[in-house]
Formats: structure tokens, sequence, C-alpha cells
């Protein structure tokens, strides 16, 4: 995942919120465990929220099927 994480850590320095919520939704895909995957969802869905993304509502339903909503 150093792809990924490289990637993160250059939306992080660009302040490119578009692209964190992207990222991490990534992440939370292809992450191996739940909790992985809902602590990067969390993230992307947090970044989502303050922008007013489009995907804010998926992401919610995503984390609020896992129970941690």
């Amino acid at each position: 995942m150093s792809d990924l994480d490289d990637r993160l850590l250059a939306a992080h320095a660009r302040d490119d919120r578009r692209a964190l919520v992207t990222l991490y939704t990534e992440a939370g895909i292809s992450a191996n465990n739940l909790d992985a995957s809902c602590f990067y969802l969390t993230h992307a869905y947090i970044f989502a929220l303050e922008m007013g993304h489009g995907d804010t509502d998926a992401l919610h339903a995503r984390l609020a099927a896992h129970g941690r909503v």
C-alpha cells in the first residue's frame, strides 16, 4: 500500500480534499480487515462532510452498515 500512502501524503501536503476523499475511500476498499476499512472510510467521510462532496451519503451508508456512525 506504499503507493497509496505516498498519494495520501501528497494530497495532504496540497490540502487537496477532493483527492483525500477519493484516496481514503480507495484505502477503505482495499484494506484487509473491517476495522482498517472503517478507519479509512471514516476519514473519507469527514473530508466529504467538510466539503459537501457527492459521496457523503454513500460513505455514511457504508459506515452505518457496519455500525460505525
